[in-house]
């Protein structure tokens, strides 16, 4: 799921008005009525969310399999995407949960930060805690060193 703002799909709508080819952006800024620099930066973000192909003079639409989500302010894009996160984190660490409902607290870390999600050391533990906070995880000690268990 890719999530945008408001403005950026008002954006990617009037680059899909043009089809499939490349549309100036001189173009785009005159029918919506913005700032090339707010245009610019809604572009950039588009480009880096993988929807559209941008230059900085030229943009064109890319096709995308991926549901597209629209909320109303780029804080809403961060919440939703740490949700994401965290149900993929959430899901892994379940997947590594022994017959107990423990795991590690370093096979879980070394899972987020170097597997498939690829976390930085600050969202890993913004994520763990906001599971704790959510009653999904416990941090627990065992004599054996620290865990984590799936409630």
């Amino acid at each position: 799921m890719i999530t945008i703002t408001k403005e950026e799909e008002n954006v990617l709508n009037q680059i899909k008005s043009y089809s499939d080819e490349k549309v100036d952006v001189s173009i785009i800024k005159e029918d919506l009525g913005i700032y090339e620099h707010d245009l610019n930066d809604l572009l950039k973000s588009l480009d880096s969310k993988g929807l559209v192909n941008y230059d900085g003079s030229t943009v064109m639409l890319k096709e995308v399999d991926k549901e597209i989500n629209t909320v109303n302010s780029k804080e809403d894009v961060l919440n939703a995407e740490l949700n994401q996160k965290e149900k993929s984190s959430f899901e892994i660490i379940k997947s590594l949960q022994d017959d107990e409902g423990f795991v590690s607290r370093y096979e879980i870390e070394g899972n987020l930060l170097y597997g498939e999600l690829k976390l930085s050391d600050f969202r890993m533990y913004h994520i763990l805690l906001s599971l704790e906070n959510k009653g999904l995880i416990e941090a627990v000690y065992r004599k054996n060193g620290d865990y984590y268990k799936v409630l």
